[in-house]
């Protein structure tokens, strides 16, 4: 059930993965005086303590409300996420990874739109980044600023001059910056979750690109990563 809010409240409806740069983010919203609405999908993903960990962050920045909407995307495959396939472990080439997930941001930011519209929110936030990733095309300037024309023509609230939001406030940031925002902001990276390839003992691998990227990141900035690696 959903709680009632005040009606002078800042609504934004956060995409909440568990992962870093959504964190960031949702502190980024939180810090710009909204009233957070966490969403988090789980897509049956490989990495799903990630969702254990959008909780955690959710809870800690006082979101209004957090769902965590079920959608299998295993049904579909085709990620080394979602699928019986490995994950990559020799580093960050430039090609398109096996991790990439199909659409999966807009997907994600349909669903997110939805939310908002139900909501009476006209402001989206979204953790992508367009410098420090793995070249998942989902990820770009231009598909976000796409996405925010189609909320305009697809949402009753576009068709009525209430203009959907994205905001997207790390996306020219490299991952050494989006740590040391983490820093500014004072959140505990270590509620965050970026391996893709979780280990039995409960650590993370430390050589999926995202470990890789988050692990180069954080020594970048100066600062200590408190993720535990197996490698």
């Amino acid at each position: 059930m959903q709680t009632s809010s005040s009606p002078q409240a800042k609504r934004a409806v956060v995409l909440l993965s568990g992962g870093l740069d959504s964190m960031v983010s949702a502190g980024l919203a939180r810090e710009a005086g909204y009233e957070i609405h966490a969403l988090t999908i789980d897509y049956n993903q490989r990495h799903s303590c990630e969702i254990e960990a959008a909780g955690v962050i959710a809870g800690h920045l006082g979101a209004k409300r957090h769902v965590v909407l079920p959608l299998n995307l295993r049904q579909f495959g085709g990620s080394a996420l979602t699928d019986d396939i490995e994950v990559p472990k020799d580093g960050v080439g430039p090609e398109i990874p096996v991790t990439y997930v199909p659409a999966r941001n807009l997907v994600f930011l349909s669903l997110t739109l939805a939310w908002a519209e139900a909501l009476g929110a006209n402001d989206i936030f979204i953790g992508v980044n367009a410098l420090d990733y793995s070249g998942y095309p989902d990820c770009r300037p231009e598909f976000i600023s796409a996405f925010e024309n189609i909320a305009d023509l697809a949402t009753k609230a576009g068709s009525q001059g209430q203009r959907m939001k994205i905001h997207a406030p790390l996306q020219y940031l490299g991952k050494a910056d989006i740590a040391r925002e983490a820093d500014r902001l004072g959140l505990d990276a270590g509620m965050s979750w970026s391996c893709y390839d979780p280990q039995l003992d409960g650590r993370a691998c430390g050589l999926c690109d995202s470990c890789r990227l988050r692990k180069a990141g954080f020594a970048e900035a100066g600062l200590v990563d408190p993720t535990d690696y197996a490698a």
